[in-house]
């Protein structure tokens, strides 16, 4: 062989060598096995590799377990089921609503986890996106909970439970379920109002900025004033400033937010941002909860998305 040949072996050998000491620092660090991206697939904000996607908030921000894909428009998923025996309710009068949530194994499931404050969100509206009610059902030793509307006007209503099961093979993961009922009599249809970027309850003026895309997750501003001054005394409700509920015309799908502003006593405002994921364009009823001097406001607005 020639002295080039020999120098050109030479190399190759390092070459190789270099190599296999890379590949074993790799197996060494665990990086060789095929990664497990099943944690990712559920969390807005991310796509199927669990990478964030544009316009998305760091995972672990204050608010960010309020953003769910569930929509409600199901009564069973996973094998989580909303059930009751009611049908209908009567109109007119407050009334309650029995329900369970039974797990895979068919049966009611009795330990849910606590989320801003309370272990199920109930929510209730007509299909015209009238009558908004926001509750938090009590429950029975055996799993039946039990909620108490107010007084339902005729039409065709969609009630749902928020919850995430503190046992089970979908311990921690957030459920939005819907069941529809009727409630007998004459019904009228409102018209849903024309989409505005601000609303005023009670004195209080809430002015939303974002231009929204359906199915991505992206900021939505809202700022809080009262007589053309600032607040800056909102005050925690379900461990937060604020909780917004959006349901969109047509099939009322669900979206339930709460900024990810975080708490720092009765302080909070003017501004709170959210992270906004609704799953459709087109229309959306919005229905935004703050707290001041221990009332609770709820301003109503219409949103649309491209």
């Amino acid at each position: 062989m020639t002295p080039a040949g020999h120098r050109l072996l030479h190399l190759c050998s390092l070459t190789l060598a270099a190599g296999a000491v890379a590949l074993l620092a790799l197996a060494a660090c665990g990086s060789s096995p095929r990664p497990d991206h099943s944690a990712h697939s559920a969390m807005p904000g991310m796509d199927h590799t669990g990478t964030a996607t544009p316009g998305s908030p760091p995972s672990g921000m204050p608010g960010m377990a309020g953003m769910t894909t569930d929509e409600g428009l199901a009564a069973e998923r996973d094998g989580y089921r909303l059930d009751s025996p009611a049908t209908e309710l009567p109109a007119g009068r407050p009334v309650s609503y029995p329900f369970t949530i039974t797990g895979p194994d068919g049966r009611p499931i009795t330990d849910f986890a606590e989320v801003q404050t309370e272990k199920l969100h109930f929510y209730a509206i007509r299909a015209d996106l009238t009558g908004y009610q926001h509750l938090h059902p009590t429950m029975a030793a055996d799993g039946t909970w039990t909620a108490d509307p107010a007084a339902l006007d005729p039409g065709t209503w969609r009630l749902y439970a928020s919850f995430t099961p503190n046992t089970g093979p979908r311990k921690g993961k957030e459920f939005v379920l819907g069941r529809t009922l009727t409630v007998p009599g004459t019904a009228t249809a409102v018209p849903l109002p024309a989409a505005g970027d601000s609303a005023t309850v009670d004195g209080w003026t809430a002015t939303v900025q974002g231009d929204l895309t359906a199915g991505k997750a992206g900021p939505l501003t809202v700022s809080i004033s009262r007589d053309g001054r600032p607040v800056t005394d909102l005050q925690p409700y379900l461990d937060s400033y604020a909780h917004l509920s959006a349901f969109h015309q047509g099939d009322q799908a669900l979206a339930h937010l709460h900024p990810i502003t975080p708490v720092a006593g009765d302080h909070g405002g003017p501004s709170l941002t959210f992270y906004a994921l609704l799953g459709r364009p087109g229309n959306w009823r919005v229905f935004l909860q703050f707290r001041t001097a221990g009332q609770v406001h709820t301003a109503e607005l219409t949103l649309h998305v491209a």
